[in-house]
């Protein structure tokens, strides 16, 4: 059987640690009840044989990798079927799995980010993710208010899934070994249906206060074009990263209420 080459423009580094990788999958909860898990970017398989032994997932197994795909339909001939070649950043997702689902995998340092931004196109489908991405991001996402990490990312992630940050795996258990740690983090779907707010407008206002995190949200948030009632209020004397999500959520409530003309 041919082995899988890691490929440097996808970003691959592949897993060696079998226990880590079996870790991984048992990080898995179930929550929420789902019976359906997309694993994303299987490469070489570390994390494929621990999930088909688990037996109780409904699994599809998304590789943009062809020479993934094609080791693993020989590996894995019972499931050949479920072993997509596509890019999950570009697949519409809800043809697969139209019901609530998974995600987990050893996510490619280089997409990371956006995949985590697609989970959130799908929230309301997406029960659960677990993945393996670089320290840094991980770090990122699940921090909180206050600390320079804390971000945009943080804060939309937040506001629909608690966060957990698990583990943290050292470079030396990959082929070939990265130069940064990697970290595990887990998340589950909170009970949060709406935010209370106008939510494309909090992505806007999120994204916009921390795109400027250095100035105070009066500056920052000043192509909003704010009434000077809203300009005025105490909460835009803070920076973007003193504002946790709840605060965000008022904010926005305010903004759309006094403002005049939004871009």
């Amino acid at each position: 059987m041919k082995q899988v080459r890691a490929k440097k423009h996808l970003g691959q580094h592949f897993l060696k640690d079998q226990n880590i990788a079996q870790k991984i999958v048992n990080s898995l909860t179930g929550h929420n009840g789902y019976n359906d898990l997309l694993e994303i970017g299987p490469g070489t398989g570390v994390l494929t044989q621990y999930i088909l032994e688990e037996g109780k997932f409904n699994t599809l197994f998304l590789d943009v990798d062809k020479e993934s795909i094609d080791f693993l339909q020989e590996k894995y001939p019972e499931v050949r079927e479920k072993m997509i070649l596509a890019d999950f950043l570009h697949v519409d997702i809800s043809k697969y799995f139209p019901g609530q689902f998974a995600v987990i995998g050893n996510f490619p340092y280089n997409i990371s980010t956006q995949i985590f931004f697609k989970v959130l196109e799908h929230r309301t489908l997406v029960s659960e993710v677990v993945g393996m991405l670089q320290k840094e991001v991980a770090q990122r996402i699940a921090a909180g208010p206050g600390n320079k990490t804390y971000g945009i990312l943080s804060v939309l992630l937040q506001a629909y899934y608690d966060v957990e940050y698990l583990f943290e795996v050292p470079p030396n258990v990959f082929v070939p070994p990265p130069k940064v740690t990697s970290a595990v983090l887990r998340l589950k779907r909170n009970k949060t249906k709406t935010l209370g707010c106008d939510e494309k407008l909090f992505f806007r206002v999120v994204k916009q206060g921390f795109n400027n995190r250095r100035k105070t949200l009066r500056n920052a948030l000043k192509t909003f074009e704010l009434m000077d009632d809203v300009k005025s209020l105490t909460i835009m004397d803070k920076r973007a990263e003193q504002l946790s999500v709840a605060d965000f959520v008022e904010l926005t409530n305010y903004i759309a209420g006094g403002e005049s003309r939004a871009i």
